[in-house]
């Protein structure tokens, strides 16, 4: 039993889905989990387990940043012997080969985090996807889509949701980053430290360049298409 999850032995599936909204884990797990069981509230932040296609699954809240998504991810890991994880999140587009509701299979982050400058020292540490599950996780694209894209691309991992740089971010598009987002740093670098499988698949809830954007409860229950396809990806691998 971890110290924020707290749920017993076998409580948690080897296959996880993880979105930062607590009530997108819910609306998850009602809309996509057969059986799905409660087996965390701790501080709000819930967790479920069920299965799909009689295989169990697993949805856990991270919350945000990369400091909340590392607690749970390491937990997971260490505590439950979670062997893959998808984040199933939002992000900000800053490509203008985005639109909203387009989404995003994160192939590697950069970041602003001090979190990997602590851990090395100021080496430049790339954290990256997990390939099988990005593969997977592009073959599964074209079956959920329904008229969005889906586009391959690094994501910016950012500690500030209301940056004083924001031309950093534009320095990153420049670069080819597709997104801003605040989590899947934290969550490529401890699957590598523990040799497990993850992937980020993002949906854009925002539009840095146009200002378009979607509204919260759009952000919480209507982000179908990247659990579709995040669930497909998981079942494939493993």
């Amino acid at each position: 039993m971890s110290t924020h999850i707290a749920a017993g032995p076998g409580a948690v599936a080897p296959l996880v889905l993880m979105p930062g909204d607590p009530l997108r884990a819910r609306w998850i797990a009602e809309t996509f989990l057969d059986d799905a069981v409660c087996y965390s509230e701790v501080r709000g932040m819930l967790g479920y387990t069920g299965t799909v296609d009689g295989r169990p699954v697993s949805v856990q809240g991270s919350g945000m940043g990369a400091p909340s998504m590392s607690i749970y991810v390491h937990e997971l890991f260490t505590s439950y012997d979670v062997r893959a994880i998808v984040r199933v999140g939002s992000c900000g587009a800053i490509s203008d080969r985005l639109g909203l509701r387009d989404v995003v299979l994160a192939s590697a982050t950069h970041t602003d985090s001090a979190l990997n400058r602590l851990t090395f020292e100021g080496l430049d540490f790339a954290p990256a996807a997990d390939f099988d599950l990005l593969r997977a996780a592009v073959d599964a694209a074209p079956s959920h889509l329904a008229g969005a894209t889906a586009l391959v691309g690094t994501v910016f991992s950012s500690d500030s949701f209301y940056p004083t740089r924001p031309e950093l971010g534009t320095r990153l598009a420049e670069h080819g980053a597709l997104a801003v987002e605040m989590e899947t740093s934290a969550l490529y670098t401890l699957a590598a430290r523990f040799g497990r499988r993850a992937l980020a698949v993002c949906t854009v809830s925002d539009h840095l360049l146009t200002g378009a954007e979607t509204t919260a409860l759009e952000r919480q229950e209507s982000f179908a298409a990247m659990v579709g396809i995040g669930l497909d990806a998981l079942l494939a691998v493993d």
